[in-house]
């Protein structure tokens, strides 16, 4: 890491992300550093692949008051190479699924922000937009994709447009670029070596299974990590996959000390004793559980008070709609505990 991009970091340190379930997107393109090594090793572009922190200007606040969903994770890059200036918009996907109408979005954002540009350079150097060698900067639209599904919505606006191909010289022309994050392999990510590929590595996760495969990651790996990150980009990365561990319902607890070891730079035992834990899963089970196990205790009482009335065992499996398997072992237990039929002993000699 360069002294010049750590120098950056004070301007930095103040992250914007009201809540902690939303997506840690904003965080990573709100850094320079972050967003410098997205452009560098996941937009194919050759003139991004020697973009560094400081040739990075955020302009999203511009354009918030004219987002009408408000999407503050949006983000509005102006990248300086050289002597020219390049407009990147990085619009980054919350949900797993593929927004058909993303071209025309982006159309909206690129009208934006030429307008942006043009009202600029008038204040600048009245009536220069109105001049023959007057020039719109090139804009970049970049989808930032975390869904596990393909990609599948077109990338061309003028695709979107009935009669295009009678029209076509008419209709607005442009591609955008999709980064979707599932096509790189766990391999691919270690390879950049940087602190972006750890949190992408982490927001590929789904489940705890997929976790624990990561303890395969090589020790040099995480002793560049250690040696080469500024204090405060470990703040960031912190509070980045603490959003998506949450995500995952993994338990506070479990996240806290999880974060801790990345600021204390103790990556080497990052996934150690690491154990993600699916909290709404659980739940989900116990309250199943318990949804038959206040079944089984209703059928036990039933088959008890008819057992009371001399009912046979025939009779109250036709009358309870129940095989007679199932009755007969209730009857088995019961009759140990006859003629109080305590429900709670019958039940604990069923499940032994």
């Amino acid at each position: 890491m360069t002294q010049k991009g750590e120098n950056l970091s004070e301007s930095s340190q103040i992250v914007k992300n009201r809540e902690l379930k939303d997506n840690g997107a904003k965080l990573i393109f709100d850094d320079p550093i972050l967003c410098a090594q997205f452009l560098r090793g996941y937009v194919n572009i050759e003139l991004l692949k020697n973009v560094e922190p400081e040739d990075i200007e955020d302009i999203s606040e511009r354009f918030l008051p004219m987002w009408q969903e408000g999407r503050d994770s949006d983000s509005v890059k102006k990248i300086h190479l050289k002597e020219q200036s390049l407009y990147l918009i990085a619009v980054v996907e919350h949900q797993s699924k593929v927004h058909y109408d993303m071209a025309f979005k982006l159309l909206r954002y690129i009208v934006m922000i030429l307008t942006d540009y043009e009202t600029e350079q008038e204040k600048i150097h009245p009536g220069i937009t109105k001049t023959k060698a007057f020039q719109y900067p090139p804009i970049i639209p970049i989808v930032y994709y975390e869904g596990t599904e393909t990609w599948t919505a077109v990338r061309n606006f003028k695709d979107r447009v009935y009669l295009s191909d009678a029209l076509e010289k008419y209709i607005p022309d442009f591609e955008y670029l999709v980064v979707p994050l599932t096509s790189y392999s766990n391999r691919e990510l270690i390879e950049k070596n940087d602190e972006l590929s750890l949190i992408f590595l982490i927001n590929k996760l789904r489940n705890s299974m997929e976790f624990r495969n990561l303890r395969e990651i090589p020790k040099e790996y995480f002793d560049n990590l250690s040696e080469n990150t500024p204090d405060y980009l470990l703040t960031i990365i912190g509070k980045i996959i603490a959003t998506l561990l949450y995500r995952m319902n993994v338990p506070r607890s479990e996240v806290e000390k999880f974060t801790d070891q990345i600021t204390r730079r103790e990556f080497d035992m990052l996934f150690d004793s690491f154990e993600a834990y699916d909290v709404q899963e659980t739940r989900r089970i116990s309250r199943e559980q318990g949804r038959i196990e206040g079944e089984e205790r209703k059928l036990v009482q039933l088959t008890c008070k008819k057992l009371q009335k001399n009912i046979s065992i025939p009779e109250i499996a036709d009358m309870l709609e129940e095989d007679e398997e199932t009755i007969q072992k209730i009857c088995d237990a019961a009759s140990k505990h006859a003629p109080e039929y305590d429900i709670d002993k019958i039940i604990k000699d069923l499940i032994q």
